[in-house]
Protein backbone atom coordinates (compact mmCIF):
# COMPACT_ATOMS: atom_id res chain seq x y z
CA UNK A 1 0.00 0.00 0.00
CA UNK A 2 1.24 3.44 -1.24
CA UNK A 3 2.06 5.61 2.06
CA UNK A 4 1.60 9.13 1.44
CA UNK A 5 1.85 11.79 3.32
CA UNK A 6 0.45 15.64 3.46
CA UNK A 7 2.90 18.41 4.43
CA UNK A 8 0.53 21.22 5.07
CA UNK A 9 1.78 25.02 5.58
CA UNK A 10 1.45 28.49 4.20
CA UNK A 11 5.12 28.40 2.82
CA UNK A 12 5.70 31.90 3.06
CA UNK A 13 8.09 31.35 1.82
CA UNK A 14 8.96 28.09 1.50
CA UNK A 15 12.28 27.46 3.09
CA UNK A 16 15.72 25.22 3.21
CA UNK A 17 14.15 23.77 6.34
CA UNK A 18 11.37 23.03 4.58
CA UNK A 19 13.25 21.32 1.62
CA UNK A 20 15.07 19.34 4.11
CA UNK A 21 11.91 18.38 5.97
CA UNK A 22 10.69 17.05 2.50
CA UNK A 23 14.00 15.13 1.39
CA UNK A 24 13.87 13.29 4.66
CA UNK A 25 10.16 12.77 4.49
CA UNK A 26 10.59 10.95 1.31
CA UNK A 27 13.35 8.49 3.37
CA UNK A 28 9.74 7.42 5.10
CA UNK A 29 6.68 7.75 2.22
CA UNK A 30 6.51 7.03 -1.14
CA UNK A 31 4.66 10.26 -1.73
CA UNK A 32 5.11 13.67 -0.34
CA UNK A 33 2.11 16.25 -1.17
CA UNK A 34 2.76 20.03 -0.40
CA UNK A 35 -0.08 21.50 0.83
CA UNK A 36 0.14 25.23 0.35
CA UNK A 37 -3.00 26.35 2.28
CA UNK A 38 -5.36 29.41 3.03
CA UNK A 39 -4.07 30.27 6.34
CA UNK A 40 -6.96 32.45 7.95
CA UNK A 41 -4.99 33.71 10.93
CA UNK A 42 -2.38 35.14 8.49
CA UNK A 43 -4.59 37.54 6.40
CA UNK A 44 -2.34 38.85 3.71
CA UNK A 45 0.93 36.36 2.10
CA UNK A 46 4.12 38.53 0.95
CA UNK A 47 4.74 36.35 -1.52
CA UNK A 48 2.12 35.09 -4.39
CA UNK A 49 1.15 32.06 -3.43
CA UNK A 50 1.42 31.07 -7.73
CA UNK A 51 5.03 32.52 -7.20
CA UNK A 52 5.31 30.15 -4.63
CA UNK A 53 3.88 27.19 -6.32
CA UNK A 54 5.75 28.20 -9.52
CA UNK A 55 9.14 27.90 -7.09
CA UNK A 56 8.34 24.73 -5.60
CA UNK A 57 7.25 22.91 -8.24
CA UNK A 58 10.44 23.99 -10.01
CA UNK A 59 12.26 22.66 -6.94
CA UNK A 60 11.09 19.01 -7.28
CA UNK A 61 10.60 18.98 -11.04
CA UNK A 62 13.07 15.82 -10.95
CA UNK A 63 11.19 14.33 -8.25
CA UNK A 64 8.56 12.75 -9.15
CA UNK A 65 7.36 11.31 -5.50
CA UNK A 66 6.94 15.05 -4.65
CA UNK A 67 3.42 17.04 -5.47
CA UNK A 68 2.39 20.51 -4.46
CA UNK A 69 -1.18 21.77 -4.63
CA UNK A 70 -2.94 24.64 -3.03
CA UNK A 71 -6.05 24.00 -0.64
CA UNK A 72 -8.54 25.75 1.24
CA UNK A 73 -10.21 23.13 3.57
CA UNK A 74 -9.45 21.63 6.09
CA UNK A 75 -6.54 19.37 6.58
CA UNK A 76 -8.33 16.53 7.56
CA UNK A 77 -10.47 16.62 4.59
CA UNK A 78 -7.50 17.08 2.11
CA UNK A 79 -5.94 14.01 3.47
CA UNK A 80 -9.21 11.93 2.71
CA UNK A 81 -9.12 13.15 -1.12
CA UNK A 82 -5.37 12.40 -1.36
CA UNK A 83 -5.64 8.74 0.43
CA UNK A 84 -2.87 10.22 2.85
CA UNK A 85 -3.20 8.96 5.70
CA UNK A 86 -0.13 11.06 7.22
CA UNK A 87 0.76 14.44 7.80
CA UNK A 88 4.40 15.19 8.02
CA UNK A 89 5.68 18.22 9.98
CA UNK A 90 8.94 19.82 11.31
CA UNK A 91 9.76 20.47 14.91
CA UNK A 92 12.58 23.31 15.60
CA UNK A 93 11.84 23.61 19.09
CA UNK A 94 9.70 23.12 22.19
CA UNK A 95 6.82 26.20 20.72
CA UNK A 96 6.49 24.26 17.38
CA UNK A 97 5.97 21.11 19.37
CA UNK A 98 2.81 22.59 21.44
CA UNK A 99 1.38 24.89 18.45
CA UNK A 100 1.64 21.49 16.22
CA UNK A 101 0.42 18.67 19.01
CA UNK A 102 -2.78 20.68 19.44
CA UNK A 103 -3.50 20.82 15.84
CA UNK A 104 -2.51 16.95 15.44
CA UNK A 105 -5.43 16.26 18.17
CA UNK A 106 -7.73 18.40 16.16
CA UNK A 107 -6.74 16.43 12.78
CA UNK A 108 -6.92 13.20 14.16
CA UNK A 109 -10.52 13.77 16.26
CA UNK A 110 -11.36 14.97 12.77
CA UNK A 111 -10.15 12.06 10.99
CA UNK A 112 -9.22 8.93 13.26
CA UNK A 113 -7.01 7.45 10.39
CA UNK A 114 -4.66 10.57 10.10
CA UNK A 115 -1.25 10.20 11.75
CA UNK A 116 1.32 13.16 12.51
CA UNK A 117 4.36 12.26 12.05
CA UNK A 118 7.11 14.83 13.29
CA UNK A 119 10.63 15.26 12.36
CA UNK A 120 13.08 17.04 14.56
CA UNK A 121 14.28 19.73 12.32
CA UNK A 122 18.20 19.33 11.12
CA UNK A 123 20.48 22.18 13.35
CA UNK A 124 21.77 23.83 10.40
CA UNK A 125 18.13 25.19 10.03
CA UNK A 126 16.80 25.46 13.38
CA UNK A 127 17.30 29.09 13.41
CA UNK A 128 15.48 29.73 9.86
CA UNK A 129 11.69 30.72 10.20
CA UNK A 130 9.24 32.07 7.04
CA UNK A 131 8.74 35.09 9.55
CA UNK A 132 12.05 36.04 9.85
CA UNK A 133 12.91 35.36 5.79
CA UNK A 134 9.95 37.66 5.47
CA UNK A 135 11.45 40.54 7.40
CA UNK A 136 14.87 40.22 5.47
CA UNK A 137 13.46 40.41 2.64
CA UNK A 138 10.99 43.39 3.21
CA UNK A 139 14.05 45.40 4.17
CA UNK A 140 16.11 44.53 1.06
CA UNK A 141 18.19 41.93 2.44
CA UNK A 142 19.44 38.72 0.41
CA UNK A 143 17.64 35.79 1.85
CA UNK A 144 18.98 33.40 -1.20
CA UNK A 145 20.77 31.18 0.81
CA UNK A 146 17.89 30.18 3.02
CA UNK A 147 15.95 29.07 0.65
CA UNK A 148 16.18 26.27 -2.15
CA UNK A 149 15.51 28.56 -5.58
CA UNK A 150 16.26 32.52 -6.04
CA UNK A 151 14.19 35.61 -5.31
Amino acid sequence: MKKTALFPGSFDPYTNGHHDIVMRGLNIFDEVIISIGHNTSKKNRYFDIDFMVEKIKKTYKNIPAVKVIVYDELTSSLAKKHDAKYLLRGLRNTTDFEYENTISQMNRYLNESLETVFLITTPKYAAISSTIIREVHKYGGNVNKFLPYKV
